[in-house]
């Protein structure tokens, strides 16, 4: 770690972080990029200041500059001063001490940030070992305190286990762990919490807000999520285009925002108590038929424990009935590794279920010869969760959107074609200039858009959307999710929206389905759940969603419960929720709760709703 010199020391102490004028740039082959421009802010002792913007917006780009880690073709000017140090100018050996010593970062995705060949201790271990100085016991000691410290569930367990071993959520504790493994004095989460579900989300920034208070250090928060924002920031800074356009107090810039860019990525988080979808066919008309109909669906997997081991069988989904009607819109929520995919999956018969019957318009999928499938997917289309990964990077923009007219359409001249072609991407908010353009050269929100003229190109009646906003900034996430509903809208179509976003499903469905470990715990009219969730894991899943107000938002993380599902190849007995759930009973272990109807046509499978305030 830098040293200070006598005079500084007498004087006021600097701040921990200073950033003056800090411009960074790239050199490509077609030019030079600014990725941020004349950035100037401060951190002080004991002060979370939170980054926000949109993907692109430079946000991490000034941070890795500040660390000495951008890209070859990467070059930082200006000043940034870590203890009145100034870091742009230190010799790489110098900057590698300051990294280890004095600060620690948590990167976006754990599993490509930790090594794979490593034991959780041993990749602690080593990094205390290089910058404390102390021998193995010693370390391994450290490490063993530092996983307790950051709740790791049997650390001694852990240390010994490797990163693909652990969940999402233990692999970013892990992070954490190692990043304050050196005591440093500036910690640096780099959207920590992006690729979590919401509870775990929860518990990874109340985590991060003890952390700062008991060690009284220095943190910078880097997200797109002004919830996360409010319940650990006091200052925020707001980029845009690599340059600041707004910073202050994060309850001043939150609740009275004065730049129009802030005001909108105000405007577009998502929030709890917003406005719900309008009313579609939620209420169907008694006896109406159901355009889908899911019975007693039930889909396993073989899993192989290793080269010559036995292989177990997972139950992914486990008897889940429900219908959607023409023109209605359901939510399917609930953590990673609880079913949601594999479920739309088996509804489109992309998955063989082991059980239960899937039926469409009165139509037996499974029944089905595969020529006739094939010509009824027309009306059941798809929208994936990865907007690049699911388009083929070989073919332009006009190719994957007009290909279900080349495969379902044949006879249809060109010219009609290209009409369709232009008409959808108009709807979906693209221009006719990017037909010629390949998925490598769009944005993600643009890809995604590109995903849904696919996906409705021929005005599909079914539209199943499996975390199609998941990947996407908040902004981008409000447009999608805008434009779906627009498409519902004016074509009747039924929606079938897979997320862990309570918020955004809130906005679109009428309906919501809450699953844990693959078996439904409630099914109810959104307004009725939102306001008055039964079932107790709605209620965890509620009490999780961060809300972008400061005055609201650091009481909820701190009531933020621990935990994760158990292994879906061993569930508990009974009521699979029951080892979370803060009222469950000798009975809960015992047997399974029936899935019983209440009067206000809502679903439950609980021992004890009746009980529950």
């Amino acid at each position: 770690m830098p040293s200070i010199p006598a005079s500084a020391e007498a004087a006021a102490a600097p701040a921990v972080l200073s950033l003056s004028g800090l411009t960074v740039t790239f050199d490509t082959p077609r030019g030079r990029i600014t990725a941020a421009r004349d950035v100037t802010l401060a951190v002080e002792r004991g002060e979370c200041l939170g980054v926000v913007g949109e993907s692109g917006a430079g946000k991490s780009q000034v941070f890795l500059a500040v660390l000495g880690l951008l890209a070859a073709n990467g070059r930082a000017q200006g000043s940034a001063r870590f203890l009145g140090t100034e870091l742009l100018k230190l010799a790489p050996a110098a900057l590698d001490r300051v990294r280890g010593a004095g600060i620690g970062m948590v990167f976006q995705d754990p599993m490509t940030s930790l090594t794979p060949h490593l034991t959780v201790g041993g990749q602690i271990a080593e990094v205390i070992r290089r910058h404390r100085g102390v021998g193995r016991a010693a370390a391994h000691a450290t490490a063993l305190t530092l996983l307790e410290r950051v709740q790791v569930s049997d650390p001694e367990r852990r240390m010994r286990q490797y990163p693909h071993e652990l969940s999402g959520g233990l692999r970013q504790r892990v992070m954490i762990a190692i990043a304050l493994s050196s005591e440093p004095q500036l910690l640096i989460a780099d959207e920590p919490t992006t690729s979590l579900d919401v509870t775990i989300q929860a518990q990874i920034l109340a985590l991060l807000a003890e952390l700062k208070r008991e060690r009284a250090m220095a943190m910078v928060l880097i997200t797109h999520d002004l919830g996360a924002v409010a319940g650990v920031a006091d200052r925020v800074a707001v980029l845009r285009e690599g340059c600041i356009v707004e910073t202050g107090p994060v309850a001043a810039v939150l609740k009275t925002p004065r730049d129009p860019y802030t005001r909108t990525l105000v405007r577009d988080a998502p929030r709890l108590d917003a406005d719900g979808a309008p009313p579609g066919a939620a209420a169907a008309p008694p006896g109406s038929p159901a355009a889908l109909r899911l019975t007693d669906l039930t889909v396993r997997f073989d899993v192989g424990r290793g080269w010559f081991g036995p292989h177990a069988r997972l139950t992914a989904v486990s008897a889940v009935s429900l219908e959607l009607y023409a023109g209605e819109s359901l939510g399917v929520v609930g953590e990673s590794g609880c079913g949601k995919s594999t479920l739309v999956r088996a509804a489109l018969q992309l998955l063989r279920p082991a059980a239960g019957r899937v039926v469409w318009m009165g139509q037996a999928l499974a029944d089905l010869p595969q020529g006739v499938l094939r010509a009824l997917r027309r009306d059941l289309q798809i929208i994936f969760q990865d907007p690049l990964g699911s388009l083929d990077p070989r073919m332009t923009v006009g190719e994957i959107v007009g290909e279900p007219l080349r495969v379902h359409a044949p006879d249809l001249d060109r010219a009609a074609r290209a009409a369709q072609l232009a008409a959808v991407l108009r709807r979906v908010g693209l221009t006719a200039e990017l037909a010629s353009r390949y998925p490598h050269e769009l944005s993600g929100g643009q890809c995604q858009r590109v995903g849904i003229a696919r996906a409705t190109i021929l005005k599909p009646r079914l539209l199943i959307c499996d975390e199609p906003v998941s990947a996407l900034d908040v902004p981008t996430q409000q447009q999608i999710v805008t434009l779906l509903a627009h498409l519902k809208r004016e074509s009747d179509m039924c929606l079938l929206f897979v997320s862990h976003n309570l918020a955004l499903v809130r906005q679109l469905c009428e309906r919501v389905l809450v699953l844990y470990l693959g078996r439904m715990m409630e099914l109810a009219p959104a307004h009725s759940l939102y306001t008055r969730p039964r079932h107790p894991y709605t209620r965890e899943l509620l009490a999780a969603v961060p809300i972008p107000d400061p005055d609201i938002q650091p009481a909820r993380l701190a009531r933020a419960r621990p935990g994760e599902p158990p292994s879906p190849l061993s569930p508990p007995s009974g009521c699979v929720y029951r080892t979370r759930c803060p009222h469950a009973a000798p009975v809960c272990a015992e047997r399974i709760p029936e899935w019983e109807e209440l009067p206000d046509t809502r679903r439950v499978a609980c021992h004890r709703w009746r009980e529950l305030p």
